[in-house]
């Protein structure tokens, strides 16, 4: 089987390594001639809206996945005329803008900050009125990693804002009092078949993850179970879907979904039965599901702008390096490590040494 996956970056590439073993081939489309997934795979280097390489995509792949929701919704359309495409231009209609994904959650009964459609200053100023400060006014598409997005403390910060983001259709979120931010990796396969991992806590800095470290029995498992399901549902949705959650006075309320595998599912390449990346590839080929369950205790750091030397990170115990090939640069994912154990006290020391050599 050939799979195509729109995007040639880092999880383009840990898909390929996750479906080689399977027996899967690969194509990428991504424009970039120094694409880090291109050495697992054929590289179409073109345009997400180039309709003739588009249509050589398909000609070539048995069905097409794609690696991040920056894919125009129109190029999953158009491909699905030709090729089976997973998941769904509408599912990545919904989850690439902010404004349709805030409503459907809300549609389907799952709390949320509170939030305003932003089409003008105007529009801001009186938001920002009736929700209040602080806030965040972020762009309703391809805003990440920080990107495309401002907080917004004081009403000094909010003169001329929407003009500083472009003067682009944007949302605007009231801040939560939240306690810790979760995410839940879900994957549901063709047949409506839906498994899940354990929660995850996250942290960010500026805006960019740096370590997530998967739970054990978190006691919010089954409520973010329930309100992705509902999502997974909604959507008829094929393949892996992350779901952000805040903490909040003992409940969740949802950030944001990503319709593809995520950075805070990494840790599921050495920590679960069956990675991420695997079960995206066997849900959308049609494939059984496979189990979801933690091996022993497992935590990711992410490596921000440089990897360390390799000897100096391989040489923490059980610590797994994945260096993504990409030329190092100040706020790019350029690396992460997995960090496993049997117990939490252990692993909690594990991440501190590969911290330690990120500060260095």
């Amino acid at each position: 089987m050939k799979i195509g996956v729109i995007g040639g970056g880092q999880l383009g590439r840990m898909l390929a390594l996750a479906g080689t073993p399977l027996g899967m081939d690969f194509a990428f489309l991504d424009p970039a001639p120094d694409a880090c997934a291109a050495a697992l795979g054929e590289h179409l280097r073109a345009d997400y809206g180039d309709q003739d390489h588009l249509r050589q995509l398909a000609d070539e792949v048995d069905l097409v996945t794609f690696e991040f929701e920056s894919v125009p919704a129109e190029t999953v359309a158009f491909l699905s005329q030709f090729v089976p495409v997973y998941p769904s231009a509408e599912a990545l209609r919904i989850a690439r803008d902010r404004w349709f994904e805030k409503s459907m959650f809300k549609d389907l009964g799952i709390p949320t900050p509170a939030f305003a459609d932003i089409q003008s200053q105007v529009d801001l100023d009186n938001a920002v009125a009736a929700i209040g400060l602080p806030a965040v006014l972020k762009t309703r598409t391809l805003g990440y990693d920080g990107k495309g997005q401002k907080v917004l403390r004081t009403p000094e910060d909010v003169v001329g804002t929407f003009a500083e983001l472009g003067s682009v259709p944007c949302l605007l979120e009231g801040f939560v009092p939240f306690t810790g931010e979760v995410s839940l990796i879900a994957v549901r396969a063709r047949d409506g078949e839906t498994r899940f991992y354990p929660l995850v806590h996250n942290t960010h800095d500026s805006g960019i993850l740096r370590l997530s470290i998967a739970s054990t029995d978190h006691p919010l498992q089954a409520l973010a179970e329930d309100y992705a399901g509902r999502v997974l549902n909604q959507l008829d949705y094929v393949g892996v879907l992350a779901f952000e959650f805040f903490e909040v006075d003992g409940g969740l309320k949802a950030n944001e979904i990503a319709p593809r595998v995520h950075n805070s599912g990494h840790w599921t390449i050495e920590g679960s039965e069956c990675s991420q990346f695997e079960n995206h590839l066997r849900a959308v080929a049609g494939l059984p599901l496979g189990s979801t369950a933690k091996v022993g205790e497992s935590a990711m750091i992410n490596f921000i702008g440089e990897v360390p030397a390799v000897q100096s990170v391989i040489a923490v115990d059980d610590c797994h390096l994945h260096h993504y090939g990409k030329a190092f640069k100040a706020g790019r994912k350029v690396g992460h490590a997995t960090v496993r154990s049997q117990d939490r006290a252990t692993l909690d020391r594990q991440v501190k040494l590969v911290e330690a050599l990120i500060k260095n």
